[in-house]
């Protein structure tokens, strides 16, 4: 399994408009971070694409413009999903892009996308097949298991996903147990690590790093970075965990 981090800024992204810190006047391409994202490549070839924000044009053709078979959604907030109207490439020929989400995610979809919902459509827009998935329950695509990961986004429960070997979850604040259970063995973790300071509805690094101390993969990586993270080449890091930065490729035995 690969997987392919298209970005892994938060909802500004950095540099985040008009800002004159260090990291966003920063010339290290590491800390350029497009709105977080991910590109999961099974065993078989099958491409994943989790999350598609605003930024999802440009993090797919700097990809090479890989075939896409599904789109797994965490959330409906507009950093995840405010590039669905891009996946126009992906509908031709009078596809519906398989997307996978929860009850509350799909409603929103349909409410801020009436163009790809209509029962007349207009010639070219996206469209979309919508499976609602139960966030206590498994499922399939493509013969794969993928076990949602339900975490608190604030108030907010949103979820995340386990997909064999490789834990992918954004924007979590708390996590029950039940969760931790469901991440156990887990070879690669990825989470979101704000900025060093607590933040209400977002991890800070040390709470995610406590968080993956607890639940012991092989190795972690942080995403969904503010510029208040710092700069990538002077963040420390517990031994096994990691910035991500956008266009880094791993793989995941």
């Amino acid at each position: 399994m690969k997987l392919r981090f298209l970005g892994t800024g938060t909802s500004c992204g950095v540099p985040q408009i008009g800002c004159k810190c260090r990291v966003c006047l920063s010339t290290d391409t590491h800390d350029k971070r497009l709105r977080a994202s991910a590109l999961v490549t099974l065993d078989d070839g099958t491409n994943l694409l989790i999350d598609c924000g605003p930024d999802f044009r440009r993090q797919l053709i700097d990809a090479g413009a890989p075939e896409l078979e599904a789109l797994l959604i965490t959330h409906s907030h507009y950093d995840h999903v405010g590039g669905i109207d891009d996946l126009r490439p992906y509908c031709k020929g009078g596809r519906h892009f398989p997307t996978y989400c929860t009850p509350d995610v799909a409603e929103d979809l349909r409410e801020r996308n009436p163009w790809s919902f209509a029962k007349v459509l207009y010639p070219g827009v996206p469209t979309f097949a919508i499976h609602e998935i139960d966030r206590d329950k498994p499922f399939e695509i493509a013969g794969t298991e993928i076990i949602p990961l339900p975490v608190m986004h604030g108030k907010l429960p949103i979820v995340g996903y386990r997909i064999g070997p490789l834990g992918y979850i954004t924007d979590c604040k708390t996590m029950p147990e039940s969760t931790l259970e469901k991440l156990r063995g887990v070879d690669t973790l990825v989470i979101n690590g704000l900025r060093p300071s607590e933040h209400p509805s977002h991890l800070s690094i040390p709470e995610a790093c406590e968080l993956i101390s607890r639940i012991n993969p092989r190795r972690a990586y942080l995403t969904h970075m503010s510029h208040e993270a710092g700069l990538h080449s002077e963040v420390a890091l517990p031994q096994g965990v990691h910035l991500a930065y956008d266009g880094l490729e791993i793989y995941i035995p």
